[in-house]
């Protein structure tokens, strides 16, 4: 007899995953559920968790999931996919929704039934991203309603509602720059190769020809034509004879050829002799030194020696307002505030909470007949009664937390597209206006990475022959936001950058964990608290793709246990969606973005809070929703 299984979804989890590998046509698939972002890195897939109440959304994301991830690891070639790939952050962004449409609409012409599937996933993403409420085309993003638009023309097939809204608002606009390519869709959609290049023709005629960098094509038949010439000169001193008109020069006048190979000759030798001469000087060295050898180079990772990076000539540490102008900046942030105007009433209901409990502990607190401070006026009549009286002075109590740095740090990846990374955004500024009213410095911090599927990185590894094991292979993006001197009235519009188009990519948690660290511990301040705000595990498909598929998670827990090892910064972590639990000692997992704003203010108060059983409860982590 079978064994009953415990969990009523591990029957269709097991046929979910088998169907998968025959769609992917991949027995070595793995495949595997989790909280984390879905995904596929080499021959590992990530699906959407399915809880035991199997509900139909669960079940309808996860075939859709599943299918999507399958079609692309069939029909896609990663090198290929590479060559062509544009630098440009538009350019790069609409290259890869296209080619994602192209796998899905090739898939639905085989297996018709995926397309259903997917439109259920493509509708729960637009859902979430909140694509039925934008009215203006400048709101929704170009690249999904060019993937949406490539997917609908090869189909047929109308798009679910969120996604058609999209699609129509930048719709008339495509057609109009690229009418006459989009006429050779069905021609390319089956050919990789055909397809790149259709697509680069379609950014071109969007007016980001600018960003798609040389063309391969034109490079490959260079480096063809150099080799050509290279050989034919090559071949030259063969068949011109040099040495011939060197021997009918020495026919010519024997005596004189005698006379220039001797001196040739000793030429020669005095060479030789200064070449002994000079390397006997160089080994010549005093007695009992060794030869001095250049110095190891110094580690990546302060938690993780073995920790390697390919290349960090392209990563950059850069302020917020140096990625976009004054007048952009200013409209971002606009933006930001209208789309959360709902929420402010309730933010900063919170934040007004918060400053109370941190000003209560703040109440002044003096210490008095002091030789020296501050001139204790209530004591002067004591000076006028008796003019022999010294004058007494006051003192003012330091409070707990008036020597104190918070940093935010906030995760810029592209799963936190839409509405989390609106809620983190608006927080960090509440939370940062109202503990600057507190005299507690705050820095706002954010991390992702320059390009998707590795960037300049990725390029010159793959123009170096692709070492085995080469370590992180992106380019990561440092944003310093608000740095901790810089009151909040100055940069308060930076922080609307997070709602700009293509920012968010993909992130590698560890190292900028590690680059927060370095930057807290640099300062002069007493207690030094930093907040993590993310919605899942490290992810970063080039890395991954050529590295063990726990790279980036074992870095990630290396520097938080170097973190709290060190004490020297207090740790804690809130989860968008995603247990965090596993990463962090003191973390706070939230079902929706919308608890954010209250999880923060809870987390901060409590750390503050005088009653160590109060700040004890901040340790464990705690379920919020």
């Amino acid at each position: 007899m079978n064994k009953p299984t415990d969990n009523p979804a591990d029957p269709f989890k097991k046929a979910l995953a088998n169907a998968t590998k025959v769609m992917a046509d991949d027995t070595d698939l793995t495949v595997s559920y989790s909280v984390d972002p879905a995904g596929i890195s080499g021959d590992a897939m990530r699906l959407p968790q399915v809880s035991r109440r199997m509900s139909r959304e669960e079940v309808l994301l996860a075939r859709g999931t599943a299918d999507a991830l399958a079609l692309r690891h069939k029909f896609h070639d990663a090198g290929l996919h590479a060559r062509y790939a544009p630098p440009g952050d538009m350019a790069r962004d609409l290259y890869e929704a296209m080619e994602t449409a192209r796998c899905e609409a090739v898939g639905a012409r085989e297996m018709p039934g995926t397309a259903t599937n997917i439109d259920a996933k493509i509708a729960q993403d637009a859902t979430r991203l909140g694509f039925e409420q934008i009215t203006n085309s400048a709101d929704a993003p170009l690249p999904a309603a060019a993937g949406f638009l490539i997917r609908h023309l090869a189909t047929g097939r109308d798009m679910p509602k969120g996604a058609q809204n999209v699609m129509e608002l930048w719709r008339g606009f495509i057609e109009e720059q690229a009418g006459g390519t989009l006429e050779n869709l069905q021609d390319t959609l089956a050919d990789q190769t055909a397809f790149a290049k259709f697509a680069r023709r379609i950014i071109e005629d969007l007016g980001y020809g600018d960003q798609l960098g040389e063309d391969p094509d034109s490079a490959e038949d260079d480096a063809e034509d150099d080799a050509e010439d290279t050989g034919e000169e090559q071949d030259e001193p063969d068949s011109s004879g040099e040495d011939d008109s060197d021997e009918e020069e020495a026919e010519a006048d024997p005596e004189r050829s005698q006379d220039e190979q001797q001196d040739a000759q000793q030429a020669q030798v005095s060479m030789d002799e200064m070449s002994d001469e000079e390397m006997d000087e160089e080994t010549e060295l005093p007695e009992g030194e060794a030869p001095l050898e250049p110095p190891a180079p110094q580690p990546i990772s302060d938690a993780d020696p073995h920790y390697t990076v390919f290349n960090t000539d392209f990563d950059e540490e850069i302020r917020a307002e140096d990625l976009a102008d004054p007048v952009e900046l200013e409209r971002l942030r606009a933006y930001l505030d209208q789309q959360l105007e709902p929420l402010k009433g309730a933010v900063s209901r919170l934040a007004n909470k918060l400053q109370r409990r941190l000003q209560a502990q703040q109440s002044r607190s003096w210490e008095f007949d002091r030789e020296e401070g501050i001139l204790d006026a209530g004591r002067l009549a004591r000076v006028v009664a008796n003019p022999t009286t010294p004058l007494s002075f006051k003192v003012e109590k330091d409070t707990e937390f008036r020597d104190t740095l918070v940093t935010l740090l906030l995760d810029n990846s592209g799963s936190m597209r839409g509405r989390p990374i609106s809620i983190a955004a608006i927080c960090a500024d509440v939370l940062a206006r109202t503990l600057e009213r507190c005299s507690v410095k705050v820095e706002v911090l954010g991390f992702t990475t320059r390009a998707w599927k590795g960037g300049q990185s990725r390029e010159k590894w793959l123009a170096e022959g692709r070492p085995q094991l080469p370590g992180r292979l992106n380019d990561l993006r440092h944003i310093v936001y608000k740095s901790a001197d810089a009151p909040m009235r100055r940069t308060r519009d930076n922080l609307g950058l997070m709602m700009k188009e293509g920012l968010l990519k993909e992130n590698i948690d560890g190292e900028a964990l590690e680059w927060a660290h370095r930057r807290m511990v640099a300062r002069k301040e007493a207690r030094k608290i930093l907040m993590v705000i993310s919605d899942g595990a490290p992810v970063d498909d080039s890395t991954l793709s050529v590295n063990p598929a726990n790279y980036l998670e074992k870095h990630l827990r290396d520097v938080i246990a170097m973190v709290e090892k060190r004490r020297a910064v207090e740790l804690l972590a809130i989860g968008i969606g995603h247990d965090v639990t596993r990463y962090y000692d003191r973390a706070v997992t939230i079902t929706d973005a919308d608890q954010l704003a209250g999880a923060m203010t809870e987390q901060l108060a409590a750390l503050f809070d005088s009653d160590p059983r109060a700040r004890a409860r901040v340790m464990g982590m705690r379920k919020v929703g």
